[in-house]
């Protein structure tokens, strides 16, 4: 075969690829895959339905990126978003708290715990940082940039504009929850985000899901497939 011929067969699925409209992940990119752990899967304490169908997209996806980033929910023992924490109370009831409405979690992901530790099942050894969150027992914190007080930092966007990322996709579950609020927040904080749908899972409690959506929509989140992106390329 011919070096020219070598070089087209390269570059075809790069061309293809753009021709298509597909997004390349680039070195201004990076994927935030948010809060795979134990018990948020099948058989935790606080299982999304399905949640463990996205880990081979998910571990597919991340080949293309450059730069992952991985979230982890981070609770300590008697969290104030746990109902257990609130006597008379149950998993899904909604209490006023300080800095605003908070939904009421069964116990999940403690500091330490089986439950807390990401799933063995995602194969990213090329993710640079793991960002804990929701260790303050006292607020919760399903973004991974801001604390549910809407002030407290996880200093995640600091780490990204320091690597010179402009642009975050995100991953994971919960749909609803922590990847809506982590999107969001990411245009709160000047990035471009996109959520990809098919690499997520919802709770869709009280309406959850829809509304997760319209915020995200209004916020400016592109919302996407995996197809949508150049994978692979």
């Amino acid at each position: 075969m011919s070096q020219e011929l070598r070089h087209a067969g390269c570059i075809a699925p790069l061309v293809a690829a753009l021709a298509q409209g597909k997004i390349k992940p680039g070195p201004d990119t990076a994927l935030v895959v948010v809060d795979v752990q134990n018990c948020f899967l099948p058989g935790g304490s606080l299982a999304v339905a399905k949640g463990d169908e996205i880990i081979p997209l998910i571990n597919r996806i991340a080949k293309s990126f450059q730069n992952v980033v991985l979230t982890q929910d981070w609770h300590t023992p008697g969290h104030i978003s746990f109902a257990s924490s609130h006597p008379g109370k149950k998993p899904f009831e909604s209490i006023k708290l300080p800095y605003g409405n908070q939904i009421l979690w069964p116990d999940h992901c403690v500091q330490g715990t089986e439950g807390a530790a990401i799933n063995k099942g995602l194969d990213i050894p090329h993710a640079q940082l793991v960002i804990r969150k929701g260790y303050n027992p006292k607020v919760d914190s399903y973004s991974a940039f801001i604390e549910a007080d809407g002030k407290l930092k996880t200093g995640l966007d600091g780490y990204l504009k320091g690597r010179g990322i402009k642009s975050i996709f995100v991953a994971g579950l919960a749909t609803d929850f922590c990847v809506a609020w982590s999107a969001t927040d990411a245009r709160k904080l000047g990035l471009d985000a996109y959520v990809i749908e098919d690499a997520c899972r919802g709770i869709d409690t009280q309406g959850s899901l829809a509304t997760a959506w319209t915020n995200m929509h209004k916020a400016g989140v592109k919302r996407i497939q995996s197809t949508d992106l150049a994978l692979g390329v």
